[in-house]
């Protein structure tokens, strides 16, 4: 793993290294991941609030799980990369979600990070007593995949979403 590299609570320490983590994905124009990305950070303490009550399953739709949200950073702060981890699986999350997503600034990838980001994430994963986690991701993400892979991935069945979208599902024992 990458030296210097952790993951870290969200908090208000950071709110202008998470703007511009959250602009510079906006910016791309690609879908933002993990989902939590897609709150507007606007008012950033809400925010803050939001995170921390998911991870608490307070306030959740009701058929959701409690979930952690992480900021990857590096020796200066800046945030590389946010990972999410669901707490357990529902049926839905058993097919395309997954107990770990995660997400690398646009342009820090294919620098190592999310290889990272993953080790770390299955560390976590285990401190909130996840045994065996479902890491999924897109058949045609190809650079996920072999993330998975690098971090002992078993691969099982494939899953196709109502769209024909399959989704390659592994297994990594934590």
């Amino acid at each position: 793993m990458k030296q210097h590299l952790k993951l870290v609570e969200p908090s208000s320490e950071l709110q202008a290294a998470y703007h511009s983590y959250y602009n510079e994905w906006v910016e791309s124009g690609e879908n933002m991941i993990p989902f939590v990305l897609q709150k507007d950070p606007a008012d950033f303490e809400a925010m803050l609030l939001y995170l921390r009550n998911n991870s608490r399953g307070i306030g959740q739709p009701e058929g959701w799980l409690p979930d952690s949200t992480f900021w990857l950073t590096n020796e200066n702060n800046r945030i590389l990369g946010i990972v999410n981890i669901r707490h357990g699986l529902t049926e839905f999350l058993r097919k395309s979600g997954g107990h770990i997503g995660y997400g690398i600034r646009p342009s820090e990838r294919r620098k190592g990070y999310a290889t990272s980001i993953l080790q770390l994430a299955l560390e976590k994963a285990k401190e909130l007593g996840i045994q065996e986690a479902l890491v999924v991701c897109d058949a045609d993400n190809e650079g996920s995949m072999k993330t998975i892979l690098n971090n002992g991935g078993v691969q099982d069945t494939d899953h196709i979403e109502e769209n024909g979208n399959v989704v390659k599902r592994f297994w990594i024992g934590v």
